[in-house]
């Protein structure tokens, strides 16, 4: 097994331990990414939905306008002189909101009116209808490029956020997990090893103090031989009858 296969660690009970525990922690960590590449997987597809729904009105309500817009020209003439001589500031505003999926903000625009309408009198004279119905169809444009540029900006940041993740997902699963199998793998290997060694060298030094004692057994035994018998001592405290002793 190469240095490149596993992390570089000293075999020990120690760091086998340490290796359980962080080959725990990618486990878990790889499984928290999975849930949220799949919560941004589904909040992906409800953007995309919505955004084939939003572009498919945008094209009806932008037919609807530009057709009011040819309706109140022929009616009133041509207004756009008025209009730009009016304009002063914009009454049309986007405001920016942040949402959070799974960890990951995402830009929300939303369209607001500010101010009343400079535009109320155009059109008193002639084309009154017309005028109405083109600012009631335009404004409806202006929400639904709004709500779709909403919608395409979380949708790109969506994407790269699913792709990022999916790459620490991948890493986790075949880079990391595996490498700490693998330095677990070795590290039991050898600690299995060292222990079987240990074993073969008490065996090994049991069978030497056998051995010598055996040896040691046997010079002492040969060594009494060569003596012979030795007499025991007599035993002072035995009860034994002494022969009475008379003085002259």
């Amino acid at each position: 097994m190469s240095g490149k296969d596993r992390l570089d660690v000293f075999p020990s009970r120690m760091v086998q331990t340490i290796m359980k525990a962080r080959l725990k922690g990618a486990q878990t960590g790889r499984n928290l990414l999975k849930k949220k590449s799949d919560a941004l997987s589904m909040r992906f597809r409800q953007i995309l939905r919505k955004i084939i729904e939003t572009k498919t009105k945008m094209g009806e309500v932008m037919r609807e306008a530009a057709f009011s817009l040819a309706e109140a020209k022929f009616a009133a003439g041509d207004f756009s002189t008025t209009i730009i001589q009016n304009v002063n500031k914009a009454q049309v505003k986007v405001r920016a909101k942040r949402d959070n999926v799974a960890g990951v903000t995402l830009p929300v625009f939303e369209f607001y009116q500010e101010g009343g309408d400079s535009y109320e009198l155009t059109g008193l004279a002639r084309g009154g209808e017309q005028l109405s119905r083109l600012k009631r169809n335009y404004a409806r444009a202006v929400e639904l490029l709004v709500e779709l540029a909403s919608l395409q900006t979380s949708f790109v940041t969506l994407d790269e956020a699913i792709k990022i993740t999916n790459r620490r997902v991948n890493a986790i699963e075949h880079v990391i997990i595996p490498r700490i199998d693998r330095t677990l793998t070795y590290i039991i290997t050898e600690l299995d090893e060292r222990e079987r060694e240990e074993f073969y060298r008490l065996k090994k030094i049991q069978e030497k103090k056998k051995q010598l004692r055996e040896r040691t057994e046997l010079e002492i035994a040969a060594r009494l031989a060569k003596l012979g018998p030795i007499a025991e001592p007599t035993n002072m405290l035995m009860e034994e009858t002494d022969e009475d002793m008379l003085f002259e």
